[in-house]
């Protein structure tokens, strides 16, 4: 097991003190890296936020115990709106609606916004599930590897 030394200074493997500390992150606070239960609570508001607005548009009852004549429709134009949420204002913003709402943002490893193409990369790897539950010592899953993406405390 792998254990960062005690004064400040990375362990003899090189790993850091704490999750981004290379990045030029704080340990804790605004601008830390999120840990990962506010990222997936956010990625579930997401979601639901999505599946209710979609549901109200194909009259797809939410609650209930059959699937209705409109589950599928609506099943997959929730997964279309989630993506079209998270890759357009995480493109923008670095923000969505769950992430506002979690205070987490998402950033470049530069500290710039994302932008729209590396956001359309880390949109597709998050759709496929199994990369953002790989994260590595910085907490960062593969999809944000890929895009050169962090997801930080606002």
């Amino acid at each position: 097991m792998r254990s960062a030394a005690t004064n400040g200074t990375p362990a003899a493997d090189g790993t850091p003190d704490y999750p981004c500390k290379r990045f030029g992150l704080p340990q804790n606070g605004p601008g830390s890296v999120a840990p990962m239960g506010r990222r997936l609570l956010a990625l579930v508001l997401d979601w639901m936020m999505c599946e209710i607005i979609v549901a109200a548009i194909t009259h797809h009852q939410l609650v209930g115990g059959t699937m209705g004549a409109h589950y599928f429709e609506t099943m997959y134009w929730t997964l279309f709106a989630f993506a079209l949420e998270v890759w357009l204002l995480t493109a923008i913003g670095g923000v969505t609606v769950g992430k506002r709402l979690c205070g987490i943002r998402v950033i470049r490893t530069d500290g710039d916004r994302p932008g729209f193409a590396w956001t359309l990369l880390r949109t597709v790897l998050l759709l496929c599930a199994v990369p953002p539950l790989l994260s590595d010592r910085d907490l960062r899953g593969l999809h944000d590897r890929a895009a050169n993406t962090i997801v930080v405390r606002t």
